[in-house]
């Protein structure tokens, strides 16, 4: 039942979904979880679930498209764990709006937070994880990088991009030993 035991394992988007679901499972399996995201509220709630099993999480409001509040987070991490195992690029949402009506600012809050955040916090984890050996990035794209719906546009363009930066950086991080993938 422990087979991430002494893992590291952050996930981004840890406050509701998928991310909540993914940070709930490694804790079960052993691994000490590192979660973020923009939501306190729904942090607290994933956290309240690992205390009724006797789990517990290090926590940390980041907004994923703000490079600075990243940095910061991984820097806490370095300093809270020293390094980091596993990453899961999860957190990212979607505008469904007419390509008419889509503002600039909300085609820029779609990609900074779903391609830029993953890039940003899979070069942060990278470093640390070159330091320590190798580790395992796994980047939550969607079937609307490959085959889109109508008013999906900055969505789609996101998810499209992290399928191109997810083989990207699996050859550029290959040598240091950290494998990179999508889902």
């Amino acid at each position: 039942m422990n087979a991430f035991q002494g893992k590291i394992v952050l996930i981004t988007g840890a406050g509701s979904g998928i991310g909540r679901t993914l940070a709930m499972t490694y804790a079960d399996k052993g691994a000490a979880v590192a979660m973020f995201d923009k939501n306190l509220d729904g942090l607290r709630g994933t956290e309240k679930l690992l205390e009724r099993k006797g789990l517990s999480a290090h926590t940390r409001t980041v907004d994923i498209s703000k490079p600075d509040e990243i940095e910061a987070a991984f820097r806490d991490l370095r300093s809270t764990f020293g390094k980091i195992d596993i990453l899961i690029n999860n957190a990212g949402f979607g505008i469904w709006k007419s390509p008419y009506d889509l503002t600039v600012e909300e085609w820029d809050d779609v990609v900074n937070t779903n391609l830029r955040g993953t890039f940003l916090c899979a070069r942060e984890a990278a470093k640390l994880m070159r330091e320590h050996g190798g580790g395992a990035i796994v980047n939550l794209s969607s079937t609307r990088a490959l085959m889109s719906e109508p008013n999906s546009e900055a969505y789609a363009a996101s998810k499209g991009g992290i399928l191109s930066l997810t083989h990207a950086l699996a050859v550029s991080l290959g040598p240091d030993r950290i494998t990179v993938n999508a889902i």
